[in-house]
């Protein structure tokens, strides 16, 4: 067994987490919204106004700090209008993007709204820029948010809705370079400041407006936002990453199956979000050098192959070890980019991609990746510390180990540290610009392949993890593919 140093200077502040980077994603795709968050208020599994108690449950679990909805590809199609008022009288559509399935619009925005409400967590609208039009868009906002009288406010009190809700966060269309119009970055542009424009800020209401971004590595596109609509009360712009096991988008590999060279590549892809995020912020500083502009990592994670049997339009994945560690990085690096990533926003919540939950009939299932969110949560809203860990190469371009650490106000230290490796232990010796008297961690470790499902709920799970303090240093053993958190003071 290694032994490695980390080093901490809490001393060494540099820039607030937002909670926001743990964050979640929800479109009208397969089972997320559908029979994942809502059942409606007749059936037989437990609810809460038409929303699965455990769901509810589980995101409060996670203090889920924001949620985005419609989408994806599915909010570009989406007219807000089909989805309000009578349930019974909403219009029943085709869901052209994923699997020409029947959209009968039961859940619409006063059922995301009130999900958030009982969950506590911000909602964030993506617009219909695609397909729409800046009416549409502007009086939507309206609709949300005006307390006065108006033909939209009086609309929704129509609904049921007497007082106005709070929105913050506002898309202004989704992958407008794709699936939401294969637009050029100049026309995108033109578009987000006729809609910016009409969009407004009613009753108070502070609107956090959030421009669609690059693709990946598309630097070309944050070029040309950045210097076409930074002034136009532009606060956030969006960078969509999947992470694809194999790099080729038509066979991207199992979720389930898969050895020790795709593992290591898993990683090596994932391991590109230091770079997008670095080189996407680098471009964001010649324009923004006070950081106005968050990057806003809104669809993150890893797409396998579906599983066999499975509705191949659904997008429905197991979730295995791997995947925690997938996380882990992603999270280690919007930490330690903090100061640029204001939000992050994995895809997706619930039955899709790399859900944090399965459901199936009554039983809800937490998968790898809700456990490793869990035991980053307490880096929400800390001050990022200056953390270096001695580190070594276990594959071509993939780094052993992964960290990052933060502070609170009560002087406490959070690092949260991943094992990427399949064979090696580590001992970890924790020290530097600091007096450790006082240690606690968790961890989430297990084989590679360990999965959790709805016969064997618990095959992964957080345990308590045994941390040394002697003359005011700490020590660790870090078991191979393991996801850990350690509160220091």
């Amino acid at each position: 067994m290694k032994t490695v140093k980390l080093t901490l200077n809490p001393l060494d502040k540099k820039s607030k987490i937002n909670k926001e980077i743990y964050s979640n994603f929800s479109e009208h795709l397969g089972r997320c919204i559908y029979d994942g968050i809502y059942v409606g208020e007749d059936s037989d599994i437990p609810n809460i106004e038409g929303f699965r108690k455990d769901v509810v449950e589980a995101f409060k679990e996670l203090k889920l700090p924001v949620l985005r909805w419609p989408g994806g590809c599915f909010a570009d199609e989406y007219h807000w209008k089909d989805g309000i008022g009578e349930k019974s009288k909403r219009k029943h559509l085709i869901n052209s993007n994923w699997g020409h399935v029947v959209e009968d619009n039961s859940f619409g925005t006063h059922e995301f709204m009130r999900f958030c409400e009982l969950v506590g967590c911000e909602p964030y609208i993506s617009g219909n820029v695609g397909s729409g039009t800046v009416q549409e868009l502007a009086e939507w906002v309206e609709y949300i948010t005006f307390d006065d009288l108006s033909p939209m406010s009086e609309l929704r009190r129509k609904n049921g809705k007497e007082r106005a809700w709070k929105l913050k966060y506002l898309g202004i269309g989704n992958e407008s370079w794709g699936c939401g119009g294969n637009m050029s970055p100049e026309y995108y542009c033109d578009q987000f400041r006729r809609y910016a424009t009409f969009c407004r800020e009613y009753s108070g209401n502070k609107l956090f407006k959030i421009a669609c971004g690059p693709n990946a590595d598309d630097y070309n596109w944050t070029e040309v936002c950045m210097k076409k609509i930074t002034p136009w009360n532009m606060n956030g712009l969006s960078l969509h990453y999947y992470t694809i096991p194999t790099g080729d988008w038509n066979r991207k590999g199992s979720a389930l199956e898969f050895d020790s060279s795709e593992y290591y590549s898993t990683l090596k892809s994932t391991l590109r979000m230091e770079e997008l995020v670095t080189r996407h912020g680098e471009i964001m500083n010649r324009y923004d050098p006070e950081h106005k502009v968050g990057l806003i990592v809104d669809e993150w994670g890893c797409w396998y192959d579906v599983e066999p049997d499975t509705n191949p339009a659904f997008l429905y994945q197991q979730n295995t070890m791997r995947d925690a560690i997938v996380a882990a990085i992603n999270l280690n690096i919007f930490n330690r980019h903090s100061d640029r990533v204001y939000m992050a926003n994995i895809a997706q919540a619930v039955n899709v991609l790399q859900a944090i939950l399965f459901t199936e009939g009554t039983k809800t299932v937490r998968t790898p990746t809700f456990h490793a969110f869990e035991l980053f949560k307490a880096h929400m809203e800390n001050t990022l510390i200056y953390s270096h860990i001695e580190n070594e190469e276990v594959s071509e371009g993939v780094p052993a180990l992964s960290q990052s650490a933060s502070i609170n106000e009560a002087g406490e230290m959070v690092i949260t540290l991943a094992n990427c490796t399949l064979d090696r232990e580590y001992s970890v010796d924790i020290g530097g610009v600091c007096e450790i008297n006082y240690a606690k961690g968790r961890i989430l470790t297990g084989e590679v392949h360990a999965c959790n499902n709805f016969d064997s709920p618990e095959n992964v799970v957080i345990k308590t993890l045994d941390v040394k303090v002697s003359g005011g240093k700490a020590a660790v053993v870090l078991p191979a593919c393991s996801v850990a958190e350690i509160v220091l003071n």
